[in-house]
C-alpha cells in the first residue's frame, strides 16, 4: 500500500501555463494572490493530506460510520483530523471575506480540494456538501439567514448538508412529497430523505441541512419546490447551538465504498415537526438548490480526478517494487519493464492530466465570470462553465471507473485482494458517476440545455478555441501527429454537433440515445486540446532551459493521449450516428 504525496508539479504547471493564474489575479484586482503564495498554500495542505487525511483512509474503509444512541458515530481518528482541518483554515479558503472568508480564486480551491479527495475522498466529502451549502445560503438566503448561518459554516464550526432524494424520488425532484407548513416565523418540516452524505455526525456543534419541501398551496411539479434551512440545533438568542430540532438520522446505508462517509436515512418532524426556514422565494427552491448541485457537480467530476490519482501513485509503487519477470542470467526485473504494465500506467498517467487540466480550467471560468469586466465577458464565461460543468462531472467520473480499474489490473491477483488496498479505491469511485446526477443526466444537460437549447452556439464556440490550438499545433514542426489527431477530433465533435441539431426535432428519442456518447466525446476531445496546449508550454519551457525530466514526461504523455485516447472520438462519433433505431427497436417485454 502506497503513501499519497500531491503531485504539486502537474498542479503548479496547469495553474501557470494552462490557467495563467497570476495575469488572471492581477486583472482582476487580486494582486496578493501569486504563484509563490499558491505553492505555499498546495505544499501546507500536501503535508495535511500526506500525513494526516491518507493514513485514516484504510480505517476508515474497514471501521465506518456507525449509528449509536447518540446519533452517528463517525470513523475514530476523523473528529480530530477535521480538528486540525477546521482550526488551521481549510473551510474559509475561498469563501467571501465579508463572512470570514480568504477570498482566494475558486481555483485555487479546486487545486487543494484535489489534495483532500485524494487523500481521504470520505473525509473530504464532509467539506465539500459545507462548501455548497455556502453557495446556495450566500446567494439566495435573505441577509438575516446569512448573518446567522454562514460565519459559522464558513469557519467549518459547523458543516453543511443537501437534502433532495426521497424514497419514492430519486432524481424526478417533481415527486417529492416532503412537507413544509408555515408556524409563525419559521415552517415545520415533516418527511424523509435518502442518501445523505455525512446527514449526521459528532465532529462539530451543530450540521445545517439544506431540505428541499413543498408548501400546502405549493403547484405540482417542479415549480412547487421550496428550499429550507432545516440545523440539527436551533439557535438560542445568542446565536448558540440550543435545543435539539425535530430532525435525526434514523438509519445508515451499506455501501459498496466510501464507507466512512454516512451515507443517513433523515427523518423530519417525526414528532412536533422540524422548525425550517424558507430560503430565497416560495417555490423557487430549486433554482436555489441548483447553485448548490452545480458546485457539487464540478466537485464530483474533480473527485473522479482525485481518486485516479490515488490509484495511479498505489499502481506505479506496486509496477516498480513487484519482481515478476527472470532474465536468461536468472536475474529478476520489477513489472514496470513490461510493455503491456508500460501502457497501463501510460493510460493512467495521461487520462489524469488530462483530468486535472479540465478541472482546473473549468473552475477558473468561475473565476473569471466573478470578476469579469463587463456584463457581456460575465454572460461569455458563464455560457463556458455552463457547458464544461456536465462534461466535468461526467467525463471525468467516467474515466475514473476505467483509471481506477487499471490500478487493480495492474497488481494482478494481488489487486483483487483487499489488504493491497488497490480495490478500495475502484470501490470508492463507483458512486462517482450516479451522485450529483447520473452521467445520463449530466448528458442530457449537455445535449439539451447546453446544446439543443441554444443551437449549439457555447460549443461552436469552444470548437473554434480548440480549433486556433489545431493551426498551433500545425505550425509547430515537433507537433504533426498530434494536430492531425487533435484536428481530427474536433472534426469529429462537429460532426456530432451537427448530427444532433439537425436529427433531434425530427426523432425525439435521438437526444437521449446519443447523449452519453456525445458527452464522452466531448470529454475527450477537451482532454485532448488542453493535453495539446500542455504540450505546447512544455517544448517551450525546454527549450527556455525549463526542468527536463518533468517536461519531456509531459510531453511523451501528451502524446500517448493523442495516439491512444483521442482515437476514441472516431467510434464515439460512430454510435451517435447510428442515432436512435436499435435503441427504441425492443418492446419492455424484449428485454
Amino acid at each position: 500500500m502506497s503513501d499519497y504525496v500531491h503531485p504539486y508539479r502537474d498542479t503548479e504547471f496547469v495553474l501557470n501555463e494552462l490557467v495563467e493564474l497570476e495575469g488572471f489575479c492581477s486583472g482582476a484586482g487580486l494582486n496578493e494572490v501569486n504563484g509563490e503564495l499558491v505553492s505555499a498554500i498546495l505544499a501546507e495542505a500536501g503535508r495535511l493530506g500526506s500525513e494526516v487525511l491518507a493514513p485514516l483512509n484504510a480505517i476508515g474503509d474497514t471501521r465506518g460510520a456507525r449509528l449509536s444512541e447518540r446519533g452517528v458515530e463517525e470513523t475514530p481518528g476523523f473528529a480530530a483530523a477535521y480538528r486540525q482541518f477546521q482550526e488551521s483554515g481549510w473551510p474559509s479558503l475561498t469563501a467571501a471575506e465579508a463572512w470570514g472568508g480568504q477570498n482566494l480564486p475558486n481555483v485555487v480551491g479546486t487545486a487543494v480540494n484535489e489534495i483532500w479527495h485524494s487523500a481521504n475522498l470520505a473525509f473530504a466529502l464532509c467539506p465539500m456538501l459545507t462548501q455548497g451549502a455556502l453557495e446556495a445560503i450566500a446567494h439566495h438566503a435573505s441577509a438575516e439567514l446569512q448573518a446567522a448561518y454562514l460565519p459559522k459554516l464558513v469557519s467549518g464550526e459547523w458543516t453543511g448538508t443537501m437534502n433532495l432524494t426521497e424514497p419514492d424520488a430519486g432524481s424526478d425532484l417533481a415527486a417529492i412529497k416532503t412537507r413544509a407548513v408555515p408556524n409563525g416565523d419559521h415552517y415545520l418540516i415533516s418527511g424523509q430523505k435518502i442518501f445523505i452524505t455525512w446527514g449526521d455526525h459528532q465532529m462539530t456543534d451543530n450540521v445545517i441541512h439544506l431540505v428541499l419541501a413543498r408548501l400546502p398551496d405549493a403547484p405540482a411539479g417542479v415549480k412547487g419546490i421550496s428550499l429550507f434551512i432545516v440545523p440539527k440545533f436551533l439557535l438560542d438568542a445568542q446565536g448558540n447551538p440550543g435545543a435539539r430540532n425535530d430532525a435525526q438520522c434514523v438509519s445508515l446505508e451499506h455501501k459498496l465504498g466510501i464507507h466512512a462517509s454516512p451515507t443517513c436515512v433523515m427523518s423530519f418532524g417525526e414528532k412536533e415537526g422540524a422548525v425550517g426556514y424558507l430560503v430565497g422565494e416560495p417555490h423557487k427552491g430549486l433554482a436555489c438548490m441548483f447553485t448548490m448541485m452545480n458546485h457539487a457537480r464540478q466537485s464530483v467530476g474533480l473527485q473522479g480526478l482525485s481518486i485516479s490519482e490515488r490509484a495511479y501513485q498505489q499502481a506505479r509503487q506496486y509496477a516498480r517494487e513487484r519482481l515478476q519477470g527472470t532474465r536468461k542470467d536468472g536475474s529478476r526485473f520489477p513489472i514496470i519493464e513490461f510493455p503491456d504494465v508500460r501502457r497501463m500506467l501510460l493510460q493512467m498517467k495521461a487520462s489524469i492530466e488530462a483530468m486535472r487540466a479540465l478541472a482546473l480550467v473549468a473552475a477558473a471560468e468561475v473565476d473569471r465570470v466573478t470578476h469579469a469586466p463587463d456584463p457581456a465577458a460575465a454572460a461569455r464565461h458563464q455560457g463556458r462553465v455552463d457547458l464544461l460543468t456536465p462534461i466535468v462531472k461526467g467525463w471525468l467520473t467516467e474515466l475514473a471507473q476505467e483509471v481506477t480499474s487499471l490500478g487493480v489490473q495492474i497488481h494482478g491477483g494481488m489487486g483483487f485482494i483487499e489488504e493491497t488496498g488497490a480495490a478500495r479505491h475502484y470501490r470508492d469511485a463507483r458512486i462517482l458517476t450516479i451522485y450529483e446526477g447520473t452521467t445520463g443526466i449530466q448528458a442530457l444537460d449537455l445535449v439539451g440545455r447546453k446544446t439543443l437549447l441554444n443551437r449549439g452556439e457555447l460549443l461552436a464556440g469552444l470548437f473554434d478555441e480548440i480549433g486556433e490550438t489545431v493551426a498551433r499545433l500545425e505550425s509547430a514542426a515537433p507537433f504533426a501527429v498530434q494536430a492531425r489527431a487533435l484536428g481530427e477530433a474536433l472534426a469529429a465533435g462537429r460532426e456530432a454537433r451537427r448530427l444532433l441539431l439537425e436529427g433531434a426535432e425530427g426523432d425525439a428519442a435521438l437526444a437521449g440515445s446519443v447523449s452519453v456518447n456525445f458527452l464522452m466525446l466531448c470529454g475527450y476531445l477537451c482532454g485532448g486540446w488542453l493535453m495539446a496546449g500542455s504540450a505546447l508550454r512544455a517544448q517551450a519551457l525546454l527549450e527556455a532551459g525549463g526542468d527536463r525530466a518533468f517536461l519531456e514526461a509531459k510531453l511523451v504523455s501528451a502524446r500517448f493521449y493523442s495516439e491512444q485516447l483521442l482515437p476514441r472520438t472516431q467510434s464515439l462519433l460512430a454510435a451517435i450516428r447510428a442515432g436512435s433505431g436499435s435503441i427504441m427497436a425492443l418492446s419492455d417485454e424484449q428485454f
